[in-house]
């Protein structure tokens, strides 16, 4: 890993004790799942009705899971980054859609409150998420301003004590459900010009003056117990209420998404866990041609790289726990960040593409586990930043750092930054990279350099005690896959696309 790296915090001599609460914590947790899933409620029939049934909400804020994040001094659990980790991992394995809500409240809410707050309006917050089993989000992303975030419209003046927020945010998870949210705004100067960096507040939608209009709710693919859509905002927020950077409120919002990408495992790692359990279960009762399916080598290839994936993001959330505790200044991990935001949900995506595959028609029946997690998956890949850019982005870091160590071959490269994988890649690495090339190709090395780092990762994983032949099979299948990106990588190719393509362009008449 690169020089920032944080040092993991030392445990504390109440560590054993805290993971034995934690433990009793993490297994009434799971019990209310079942629960609410297959008692109260039946997942694999409410799963194509839009929110959350209000008895299985119930059930599972019973152990009130949000109260993991919530500092011991104002009433919470107190536990950090490795246990919520652990949470959505859990969550995930029963819904992805709980996985999410529970990652949006702690990642995008309790955990940047925590940090960058003002202690006057923490207790009425968390006393909210303890007591009535309130909920928090994140708003950000506008309708023209999407993955170029930080040119948003959404403005803030300040004036006697209360600034007021002006603009429209869409695609926020739990839209209409959340009582507070952490609002996203440029500061307006008098000249009505809007200042370059961002502000963030707590707004409290059941207080005067800071209720938000939900203008339409969007009929999301997938993903159903989320709802989404373009809110109204019109608000006056006292200046308690105001988040304090530590520097500037860019590299604050930056710490915050950075922080949340390195959870991704934790949803993932359960997703992906039930998704090995479901494939093994399916292909050892399933037979054809008098065999059963899990002794065909294509199933076997398969099965292996869903085990591969599971191995994988248990990896990443090794490294997130020791990177990504609150403690931590993320702001400058965007490329640690983005490798496993990325290569988690691409996994995620592909161990379900799999599944469907192996259960065939059955799968897409809407009430079917294996196609529900074919669209519950997809978004990963695109919200919290878009795959392709997130890959561009990558290889612009690693182009960075590479010219700052006036350094062009990517082997000697990786021998400081991936020192445990990179002389057993040297033979496809030892090239020099271009500095200038096209985007697709930025994209084409990013994906490259992201199945590297987590090469990394699982070798690290095995040295601390991970099964060994596991490790060794994730190895396998992401050398095969740096070597298939390398060739597209070096295949040189610059198609464009013909806007005006309807003529002489129809078999018909040709026939």
């Amino acid at each position: 890993m690169p020089q920032n790296q944080q040092t993991p915090p030392i445990p504390s001599p109440n560590s054993h004790l805290e993971e034995k609460a934690f433990g009793q914590l993490l297994l009434e947790f799971k019990v209310s799942m079942k629960r609410a899933f297959h008692d109260v409620d039946n997942i694999d029939i409410f799963c194509s009705k839009r929110g959350i049934p209000p008895a299985v909400l119930k059930e599972i804020m019973s152990v009130n899971p949000l109260a993991l994040c919530i500092p011991k001094k104002y009433g919470g659990r107190g536990f950090g980054i490795k246990e919520n980790i652990a949470f959505g991992s859990a969550a995930s394995y029963e819904s992805l859609a709980l996985a999410l809500m529970l990652g949006i409240n702690n990642g995008l809410f309790i955990q940047p409150l925590s940090k960058y707050g003002q202690d006057s309006v923490k207790q009425k917050v968390y006393d909210g998420f303890l007591n009535n089993n309130c909920m928090g989000g994140l708003m950000i992303t506008e309708p023209d301003f999407g993955s170029d975030a930080l040119s948003m419209l959404t403005s803030n003046t300040e004036k006697d004590g209360l600034y007021h927020l002006k603009g429209k945010k869409h695609w926020a998870g739990l839209t209409g459900k959340a009582d507070y949210w952490l609002l996203t705004a440029r500061k307006k100067a008098e000249s009505g010009k809007l200042m370059r960096d961002i502000d963030l507040f707590v707004c409290d939608v059941n207080a005067p003056n800071q209720s938000i209009e939900v203008e339409e709710y969007f009929e999301n693919l997938g993903l159903y117990q989320i709802t989404y859509g373009r809110n109204i905002i019109d608000v006056h927020i006292p200046s308690e209420q105001k988040l304090i950077p530590h520097t500037t409120g860019i590299q604050m919002l930056l710490d915050l998404l950075h922080r949340s990408r390195f959870q991704f495992p934790g949803m993932g790692l359960g997703f992906i866990k039930r998704i090995l359990d479901e494939a093994i279960c399916h292909s050892n009762s399933r037979t054809v041609s008098n065999n059963k399916l899990f002794q065909y080598d294509q199933i076997q290839n398969r099965l292996s790289r869903i085990q591969a994936n599971y191995t994988i993001c248990s990896a990443f959330c090794l490294k997130s726990v020791e990177i990504a505790g609150i403690e931590n200044d993320l702001s400058s991990f965007g490329l640690e960040a983005n490798v496993i935001k990325t290569v988690t949900s691409d996994l995620m995506h592909e161990s379900a593409q799999s599944l469907l595959q192996m259960v065939g028609a059955k799968g897409y029946q809407i009430n079917h586990f294996a196609g529900r997690s074919l669209v519950d998956s997809r978004p990963f890949q695109i919200f919290e930043g878009s795959n392709d850019i997130l890959y561009h982005q990558i290889s612009n870091s690693v182009l960075k750092l590479m010219k700052t160590a006036k350094e062009n071959n990517l082997h000697i490269f990786l021998k400081g930054y991936t020192p445990r994988i990179s002389q057993l890649l040297k033979d496809i690495t030892n090239f020099n990279l271009q500095q200038s090339m096209p985007q697709r190709k930025l994209v084409d090395f990013g994906k490259l350099f992201s199945r590297i780092v987590s090469m990394d990762h699982v070798m690290y994983l095995e040295e601390k005690g991970f099964r060994k032949d596991l490790t060794q099979n994730a190895l396998s299948i992401l050398h095969q896959e740096a070597v298939s990106l390398l060739g597209n990588y070096h295949f040189s190719q610059n198609t464009k696309v013909l806007a005006e393509y309807d003529m002489n362009s129809s078999w018909f008449d040709l026939a």
